[in-house]
This record gives C-alpha cells, sequence and structure tokens, in this order.
C-alpha cells in the first residue's frame, strides 16, 4: 500500500468544506447501513464476476473501502482505492483486517493531484450521486477519472442515470415550513419565507403524497457524458392521478448499472429507503387538480457559478385546463438554491 497525500490547505474553502464532512464517521455509517445502496453495488459486482475477473478497478471515492472489497471478491486482479478525506485511514486498516492489502492499494489525496501507480484501469468503480443526484457529487472528479484512465471498452460502475420529477400533495409540511413564519408568537416572520421556499427541502415522501405520474426529464451516459452536460433546461409533463391539491414537486432518480444481469439503484418514494431520499421543491402557489389535468413545465438546472459542487435551479409550470373549467387555469415559476 502507498500514500500520496493532498494538503487540504491548498483547496478551496468549498472544497475542504466538502472533503472534511467525510472525515466524520457517522456519514459512512449511514452509507453502510444503506442496503438499497450497498446491496446495489455488491449485486452489480457479484453478478456479474466475468467483468471483474482479473481486471484492474479504480475506485473513486473509496471512502470505508466496502466497493474495493466487493470488486476483489469479484475477481478483480487489483484495485486502487482513491479518497481525499481522512477516513482511509480506517479503510486502511479494515483492508488489512480483511485480508485484502495485497489486492487494494490505498491513495489518499484529490484524484486529480495525484499520479495513481498504473497508466491505466479496465473499471472504474464510485459512488458518486449526491441529493438531486448532481448536488456536492463526485461526478467531475470520475469523468476525470474516466478521461485520464480508463482504458477503450471499460466499464464504470454505474454507468447511467436518470431524473424523474411528479407532483405531491403535501399540504400539512408546507403549512409547517412555509406559513409558520407568518405567525410566530404573534410576531410576522414573513421576510423568512423567501429564504424556506428557495431552499429545497431533502426528506423521505411518502408514496401516498403521489398526486402525477412521474416523468423522466433529464438521463445521461457517463461514459460520453460531458461536464457541460450537466447545466441543462428540460420539459416535463405530468398527468395528475387523481382530485386533488399540488403543493410542490418531487425529483428523484435512478442510478443502472452495466451486465448482463440488469441492477438498478432506485430512490423514488415507491422503492425502498435510501439515503438521498427525495428533493422536494415548494410553489409558492396551490395547483387544483383532478384526474386527467396536464401539468406542462420545465426545470432549467446549472453549477453554482459560486461554489460549482452547488445547484441553482429554477422550475416553471403551466396548468392549463379546458375551457370549460380554464378558472383553475394557473402558471408560475421559482429559483431554488441547493446550498
Amino acid at each position: 500500500m502507498s500514500e500520496s497525500a493532498t494538503d487540504k490547505s491548498q483547496l478551496d474553502k468549498y472544497e475542504q468544506h466538502y472533503f472534511s464532512s467525510y472525515d466524520h464517521f457517522g456519514i459512512h455509517e449511514e452509507m453502510l447501513k444503506d442496503t438499497s445502496r450497498t446491496l446495489s453495488y455488491r449485486n452489480a459486482m457479484y453478478r456479474n464476476k466475468d467483468l471483474f475477473k482479473n481486471k484492474i478497478v479504480l475506485d473513486v471515492g473509496c471512502g470505508t473501502g466496502i466497493l474495493s472489497m466487493f470488486a476483489v471478491k469479484a475477481g478483480a486482479k487489483h484495485v486502487y482505492s482513491v479518497d481525499m478525506s481522512s477516513i482511509i485511514g480506517k479503510a486502511r486498516e479494515i483492508v488489512e483486517l480483511n485480508g485484502f492489502s495485497d489486492k487494494i492499494t490505498l491513495l489518499q489525496g484529490k484524484l486529480e493531484d495525484i499520479q495513481l501507480p498504473v497508466d491505466s484501469v479496465d473499471i472504474i468503480i464510485s459512488e458518486w450521486m449526491g441529493y438531486f443526484l448532481l448536488y456536492e457529487s463526485m461526478l467531475d472528479t470520475v469523468l476525470y477519472a474516466r478521461d485520464k484512465y480508463l482504458v477503450k471498452g471499460g466499464l464504470i460502475l454505474p454507468d447511467k442515470c436518470q431524473m424523474f420529477i411528479a407532483g405531491i400533495e403535501d399540504g400539512q409540511y408546507k403549512e409547517e415550513k412555509i406559513h409558520y413564519w407568518e405567525d410566530v408568537y404573534g410576531f410576522d416572520y414573513s421576510p423568512f419565507i423567501k429564504t424556506a421556499m428557495e431552499e429545497p427541502l431533502v426528506d423521505t415522501v411518502n408514496k401516498q403524497a403521489l398526486i402525477t405520474d412521474s416523468y423522466k426529464f433529464f438521463e445521461f451516459d457517463i461514459n460520453t457524458v460531458k461536464k457541460e452536460d450537466l447545466a441543462f433546461k428540460r420539459p416535463f409533463e405530468l398527468t395528475s392521478i387523481g382530485d386533488d391539491q399540488c403543493h410542490a414537486y418531487i425529483v428523484y432518480w435512478d442510478a443502472i448499472f452495466p451486465g448482463k444481469e440488469k441492477i438498478v439503484l432506485p430512490t423514488g418514494p415507491m422503492n425502498h429507503y435510501t439515503h438521498w431520499k427525495q428533493t422536494v421543491f415548494y410553489m409558492d402557489q396551490v395547483l387544483e387538480l383532478k384526474k386527467g389535468d396536464k401539468i406542462f413545465g420545465e426545470i432549467d438546472a446549472r453549477p453554482s457559478t459560486i461554489n460549482p459542487r452547488e445547484y441553482d435551479i429554477e422550475l416553471k409550470w403551466d396548468l392549463n385546463i379546458e375551457a370549460k373549467d380554464e378558472s383553475r387555469n394557473q402558471k408560475g415559476s421559482y429559483k431554488y438554491f441547493l446550498r
């Protein structure tokens, strides 16, 4: 095992905050106990061992080393595991304790600033995904690794992602989160409403709250996607599945793994819990929906110019009912900031 450290003092304040957050045991405990996440990676490797036999693997953002050990158990010849966080010290102990020291080389540092002991790798594995898929994610680093180290025809796990949007009824929580500020112990705190609205909520949404179908508005292939593609503007169309009010939109995503046996890691409210939960965007109005109504909208998302790990998002929507009930027509837009 070897180590190549990147001095954290050389990182800007945003990167320092991001990498330092992974120094703490708690976040790794949460991820390891997320069985949907961890078992999806394990199944993608164990059920497709032919892809890993005698292959050189790079684990980007290895954390405690669980994915690296899965790769070895799946038949990898050697795994190079990179992480900036100090948790890599524990990963080194775990790798040695489990007898993988001859198969896994751990390197501490920012991948862009270190040189791997090999010129190329056959497979890249990484659990890079963030809230809203792209918020505070490591995808930029995975793309760097792909372009610098991955052999032609090599594999990336996962290699495809899809993002979905849906409308929900969430009147009670919106009352607690937004309208609360209108009367705080008898005082008007309404200036906080704008702040509460602008910050999307990351929370577990009950599938019973869904009031529309889901719409896939963005997908990409990690084998070919470019960094600039991650700033996007996409239309969406939602159809009401009942008569109810729509207070907010949720965004969730699926990650898809390569192999003969297709493994999908889903994060929607209709699926098993994941620590990514769903991202909730409250509207500054309420849409009165009847079954079959259609909401036409657009989502514009792009990395923040201040901190590229953060995202600026604008949602536009248009509920346009036939002439007999046009009193329910509503359109609007709102800008949100994932910080």
